[in-house]
């Protein structure tokens, strides 16, 4: 039995930047978001999408590649994106500067016109904010997944994902408004930045707690917390060297602020029309 979907997996796509030789260098990971617009009928509705990733992944770029898996056995599929246009950039980063979130507004179906396979997280139904992460009774030992491409481990002709386990490490600050991200006890490194975190769905769980039975993005990849050891000189006494290393624990920004940078982005894109 899968514990993720299929279309979880192919959400994911690696991002990437092309050096002096026109060679591609994996750097991030961005995923898939459809933002529910309407409803139109019963069986259709309406979406935004959006490839979301870390600000600090993109800010310092002018085009990046974005790669989606082939929907038959051909290789995969590379697609640039400018980030700026005649002066303007296209993507938009939470207001707030310490919220490490960025978003970019796409054509899917242009991008499925290529032949490509796309999957997508959809925000009403696949999606936990914080307070619907409370309320299923996420905490502290519950397990998650960290999707992403670390070191820029990416196929050559292919798009899959590398999927790592970990553990919810500490939440209930968050969940106090104390804090605005959580930690999760999962090795992530650089090329994971800006990929999903979702929940591990639970048969069994305590009694008198809830079970969690769906697979869901709660948020996703900041960075690692690092570990920093200094070395100091015998003939000195002062700091010489300082040493950073991987603690295993991973900062990650909850799906609240996914949302609230999209809404951000549509409301820009409102008043532009307006004016």
């Amino acid at each position: 039995m899968a514990l993720i979907k299929e279309e979880f997996l192919n959400s994911v796509v690696a991002i990437g930047i092309k050096d002096q030789n026109e060679k591609i260098r994996w750097i991030g990971t961005g995923f898939v978001f459809a933002y529910f617009k309407e409803k139109v009928n019963d069986n259709h509705k309406k979406y935004s999408f959006y490839i979301v990733t870390n600000k600090h992944v993109i800010q310092k770029q002018k085009v990046i590649i974005i790669r989606f898996s082939s929907d038959n056995d051909g290789p995969a599929k590379d697609f640039p994106v400018e980030l700026n246009v005649k002066g303007k950039k296209i993507w938009t980063g939470h207001r707030d500067p310490k919220i490490d979130v960025a978003v970019i507004n796409f054509n899917v179906k242009n991008v499925k016109s290529h032949g490509t396979n796309v999957g997508f997280f959809s925000s009403d139904t696949n999606v936990l904010k914080v307070d619907q992460m409370k309320e299923k009774g996420i905490f502290e030992g519950d397990s998650i997944f960290a999707l992403g491409y670390p070191m820029g481990l990416v196929n050559v002709d292919r798009q899959y994902v590398i999927v790592r386990n970990g553990s919810v490490a500490r939440i209930r600050d968050t969940y106090d408004k104390r804090s605005k991200e959580f930690i999760v006890d999962a090795f992530v490194f650089p090329g994971n930045s800006g990929g999903p975190v979702l929940n591990r769905p639970q048969a069994i769980g305590l009694k008198g707690t809830n079970i969690n039975t769906s697979t869901n993005l709660i948020g996703m990849v900041k960075s690692y917390i690092p570990y920093k050891d200094v070395a100091v000189s015998r003939q000195t006494g002062r700091a010489t060297v300082v040493f950073e290393e991987n603690t295993g624990l991973t900062s990650v920004i909850p799906t609240d602020f996914i949302l609230e940078t999209i809404e951000l982005d549509i409301n820009q894109k409102q008043n532009q029309i307006k004016t």
